[in-house]
């Protein structure tokens, strides 16, 4: 079996779309068509974010990749948010698009390892073993150190798992720390790449980049080709895109000569397509499923052209 990076690539490659589907679905960004047919309790809501997630799912499995939902809008909604958020992670996978769970985890090992066994590997019952949440891969916070890291990267040697690791975040005040000069003169962040580049090293597939790989914000572009330099062997996902300012020819910084080594989230810049102004004269609130597969016909067209 291909490692699953080698998965994503062939699915970038497929889809000529190097674009992960941010689903981030605050109650106020759902369109009123949705929401209007349920209850406004927390089971109501739940039902509204799997019908509009959905919806956006079958629009666009054909030309995005793959999905990044974030948890926290999901677990503000509790038990049936996070129901939401399995069957939304299951949804997509049956249409064959890779999934990536938002749930920046990092804590102390053997907390790790219940996160990595609920997330990428099986959750012990006894005698018996049962996969939980069941997705592609993760993203993780390191500032803790390796030992927050290594359950997530066994169990993805074991289960052939993936996951995305902060390196340079695309937030306005991420320098107060990560751009912090050690002795050496060398900025943190630079340091996590070194030793997400060296934690890949077991799960490097047949394109040259491993399962274990980092968060690049695109907000930062000289940054962003330093750490290109820094980590061939590092796939990056790349934040930052539209809403935050993030531009194509930025984010170019980040992909080797092939074309290849990033993904690019979209989160707002698709969800709520249908109220941007280049959308809404066309499409009627109903429509919004097909606006968010306008915009992102109209975001791989403008990334080819970065």
């Amino acid at each position: 079996m291909k490692l699953i990076i080698d998965q994503l690539i062939d699915k970038i490659k497929e889809t000529g779309n190097p674009t992960v589907m941010g689903l981030d679905p605050r109650y106020d960004m759902l369109p009123t068509c949705v929401t209007q047919k349920y209850d406004q309790t927390l089971s109501g809501v739940a039902k509204a974010i799997i019908e509009f997630n959905k919806a956006l799912i079958d629009h666009t499995y054909d030309i995005i990749p793959a999905i990044k939902p974030q948890m926290a809008f999901y677990e503000m909604f509790g038990i049936e948010g996070m129901q939401a958020f399995q069957t939304t992670c299951n949804y997509a996978k049956q249409k064959g698009m890779i999934v990536i769970a938002d749930n920046k985890r990092g804590d102390i090992g053997s907390t790790a390892q219940g996160y990595s066994n609920a997330y990428l590997g099986k959750t012990p019952i006894g005698e018996h073993q049962t996969s939980v949440f069941d997705v592609d891969f993760v993203t993780l916070n390191p500032y803790m150190g390796t030992d927050c890291i290594k359950p997530f990267i066994q169990d993805s040697e074991k289960y052939n798992k993936g996951a995305f690791i902060l390196v340079k975040t695309s937030n306005p005040s991420s320098g107060e720390i990560q751009d912090v000069k050690l002795e050496n003169g060398q900025e943190l962040y630079t340091k996590v790449a070194e030793l997400v580049e060296n934690w890949g090293e077991s799960l490097r597939g047949e394109y040259g980049y491993s399962s274990v790989a980092a968060v690049v914000g695109a907000t930062y572009p000289k940054q962003l080709r330093k750490l290109r330099e820094l980590a061939p062997h590092t796939f990056f996902l790349i934040p930052g895109y539209g809403a935050q300012g993030g531009k194509a020819e930025d984010i170019a910084l980040g992909f080797d000569q092939n074309g290849l080594g990033g993904i690019i989230n979209n989160s707002r810049g698709l969800m709520c397509a249908y109220r941007s102004e280049r959308w809404k004269k066309i499409y009627k609130e109903e429509q919004y499923a097909e606006a968010t597969r306008a915009e992102a016909l109209r975001m791989k067209e403008e990334l080819q052209m970065g």
